[in-house]
């Protein structure tokens, strides 16, 4: 028995069989363009979306074979809204890149509404969250906000677009952990919180139901017999699932497009002093586990710039060796803020700099730099984190970081973190955690894979990356970053 994992991502679409024992079976990928319409505008086609869902899960059951259930994890903050009675969108989706709200965030925080947020949310006023972009879409679409009050509309985050088309209409529903994301709801009362729907202007008729991880989300037949969907977490929740951090103090940081910390809490909300997101970290059989998460912006997608932007990579794997030959005396530093700052500054007018170019810099050390910048950035994130988690009375965290994601490939960038952060870095075996997990929250509710605890247990490390940078040069590598980082704010 087999289960059918989608992983919706921000630049891809990915589908993949896990057999029982979590090994992966098969796996179908495929890219899909990406949209920008402006300067700091990032959309999506959601027929984009569900085009690749759709052929990447044919793909993957013609070369698998028939699957038991369904377990869907995804980008979140990305915002769609559609026809209740057509199923068809009436904008583009607005993804969690996206900053074209970033002015009426500003009027709301000089309003004074973000510390009421932030205590019902657990999130800062930043375009990143869905709720900004929902209002956007309601006054840009003529008509919309009209229709939206009339409950003709509905709203979703790609998970929930995905299981309206799968189910062909018949479920509106989201997890708990996408719901956590979209600044509309409670994270304390677990519910969808009527003043802020009113505070960012959403008609209520748009919002979904909120269900469990791991609860029923429908059946689908469009893969031939019936598939029930079991399992729904964002990408990073389900990474967090995946890695099996599921006690108390337990880290992960997954390395895609952007670069996303989580520190589980466990039943503790831990309110962070340190301008960090509080978010659900899962809901398993109605019980709520929270956790502390660093947002960066910028991480694989600093290494599609110098594919994409500068050409001096043909492919991602190339920017190790390039690294590898930088002249170690260069300390060129790059601050990745094309889209803004994430955790801790969140200062989305930002823009990216570049800074200790010399004329002997070249195409190796802007690699290095730029695979340093994701060292650096979450390097911010754990000092925020172990701060907050030390306040809140909780046993000092150990301070292992357990890491997946594309870039966690690359040898260079892992042993630099390891060095910057001062602590270890363990590289699991299967790197495909984000799949894993909502593979795991399906296989699991259906049956077929392990407890929480076994599967716990089954984790299993490839490589552990041990500092080996002195303390003093740690401290002036950070030091210089701290201040290239300063500097990037105030040229904002």
């Amino acid at each position: 028995m087999t289960i059918l994992a989608i992983d919706q991502g921000t630049t891809s679409t990915r589908a993949m069989i896990f057999n029982a024992d979590l090994s992966i079976k098969t796996v179908a990928q495929q890219e899909f363009p990406q949209h920008f319409p402006q300067s700091g505008w990032v959309e999506h086609d959601p027929e984009d979306l569900w085009r690749t869902t759709l052929e990447t899960c044919r793909a993957a059951l013609e070369q698998g074979g028939p699957a038991t259930a369904i377990g869907i994890t995804n980008q979140r903050e990305t915002l769609i809204i559609w026809d209740r009675a057509t199923g068809q969108p009436i904008h583009n989706a607005i993804v969690w890149q996206d900053r074209r709200t970033a002015g009426f965030c500003a009027d709301l925080k000089a309003a004074g509404h973000e510390a009421e947020v932030t205590a019902r949310t657990g999130l800062l006023l930043d375009p990143y969250f869905s709720a900004t972009k929902v209002g956007w879409i309601l006054d840009a679409v003529p008509g919309a906000r009209a229709r939206a009050e009339r409950g003709e509309l509905a709203l979703g985050t790609v998970d929930c677009f995905l299981i309206w088309r799968l189910t062909d209409g018949r479920i509106h529903a989201t997890d708990a952990t996408n719901a956590a994301r979209t600044m509309l709801y409670n994270i304390a009362t677990g519910a969808w919180d009527a003043d802020l729907c009113a505070l960012f202007g959403v008609p209520m008729a748009l919002l979904p139901d909120v269900r469990d991880c791991n609860a029923s989300f429908g059946e689908t037949t469009l893969f031939g017999t019936p598939l029930p969907i079991l399992g729904v977490a964002g990408d990073q929740q389900a990474a967090t699932i995946g890695q099996a951090c599921f006690e108390p103090g337990m880290m992960k940081s997954t390395y895609g497009t952007g670069c996303f910390a989580l520190m589980n809490t466990g039943k503790t909300l831990v309110p962070s002093q340190n301008r960090l997101l509080t978010t659900i970290a899962y809901r398993i059989d109605g019980r709520v586990t929270y956790a502390l998460e660093g947002s960066i912006f910028i991480a694989g997608a600093v290494v599609q710039w110098l594919r994409d932007g500068l050409g001096i990579v043909d492919s991602a794997p190339q920017t190790q060796g390039l690294a590898e030959a930088a002249d170690p005396s260069q300390q060129v530093i790059i601050v990745p803020a094309f889209t803004g700052l994430g955790a801790p500054y969140w200062r989305p007018e930002c823009r990216g700099a570049v800074f200790g170019l010399t004329r002997n810099s070249g195409p190796a050390e802007i690699a290095r730099a730029a695979l340093e910048s994701v060292g650096f950035q979450t390097r911010d994130l754990a000092d925020a984190m172990r701060a907050d988690w030390d306040s809140s009375g909780a046993q000092a965290n150990k301070g292992v970081l357990r890491v997946d994601g594309g870039m966690s490939a690359s040898a260079f960038a892992m042993q630099f973190l390891a060095d910057i952060l001062g602590a270890p870095v363990d590289r699991p075996t299967v790197l495909e955690t984000t799949a894993m997990g909502a593979a795991w929250l399906a296989g699991n509710a259906a049956g077929i894979m392990p407890g929480q605890a076994e599967f716990a247990k089954s984790w299993a490390l490839e490589r552990r990356f041990d500092p080996a940078m002195t303390a003093a040069d740690r401290d002036a590598r950070y030091g210089a970053w701290q201040r290239a980082v300063q500097a990037t704010i105030t040229a904002a």
